[in-house]
């Protein structure tokens, strides 16, 4: 094998580790969240609203979730990645793993700061699946499809979708509270810095992309 393949070789691995690993560790920050009982992020609470009217886990629901967003990417012409397919399974798997090892935690004392890990580890996380660059979430995908079709900002389509996504948890039993807030405002500076952290510089670059200019190339959580 040449030393082009070789290295070849060795950022795909690079790259997979990156995917899998963040995939992985949203799931845990997502459970995290739900440990600490203080409000889910906006398609946690969505999630946990209809597991418990359905009586699924919630690792469930969120794989049930995502595979229907993704047919929604087949109206407007999005095309799923890797990083989508696996989106959907790993994050859910992980997500019931989690629960299953962390017990419900009593006491703002422990509550507090469980809330406070969850939402740095779903930053960290972010940063790590989304630089290994093998297509974005089923729920990140919808809305870069939207901004494309309708012409309206990320912004405007983000907080749309986001808004009926609490709304419709909320009313089906969905958690929100301070953790629901403290998430909105804090996820995108932290997925900033560690998509800085986490992305591998460009060939023949000193610098590290984070995100371009077109709309499918946003960096938004899953």
């Amino acid at each position: 094998m040449s030393i082009t393949s070789r290295l070849r070789a060795t950022n795909v691995a690079g790259r997979l580790l990156r995917l899998y690993v963040g995939l992985a560790l949203y799931g845990a920050s997502s459970a995290a969240l739900v440990r600490a009982g203080l409000g889910l992020e906006p398609w946690g609470v969505l999630h946990q609203g209809i597991a418990g009217r359905t009586g699924l886990s919630i690792g469930v629901v969120s794989i049930v979730v995502g595979a229907v967003v993704l047919l929604l990417w087949i109206p407007i012409r999005q095309r799923p990645g890797l990083g989508t397919v696996s989106n959907v399974v790993v994050i859910g798997v992980a997500m019931d793993a989690t629960l299953a090892l962390v017990p419900t935690m009593h006491g703002l004392g422990a509550r507090i700061p469980l809330m406070i890990a969850g939402i740095v580890l779903n930053g960290a996380a972010t940063g790590l699946y989304i630089s290994a660059r093998y297509g974005p979430g089923p729920r990140d995908g919808l809305m870069t499809g939207l901004h494309r079709l309708t012409g309206r900002s990320i912004r405007l389509v983000r907080t749309s979708i986001e808004v009926a996504v609490v709304a419709t948890g909320f009313a089906l039993g969905g958690s929100v509270g301070a953790g629901t807030v403290a998430y909105a405002l804090a996820i995108g500076p932290l997925a900033q810095l560690f998509l800085r952290v986490f992305a591998a510089p460009g060939a023949g670059s000193r610098s590290t992309v984070v995100a371009g200019t077109k709309p499918e190339q946003v960096i938004l959580r899953p």
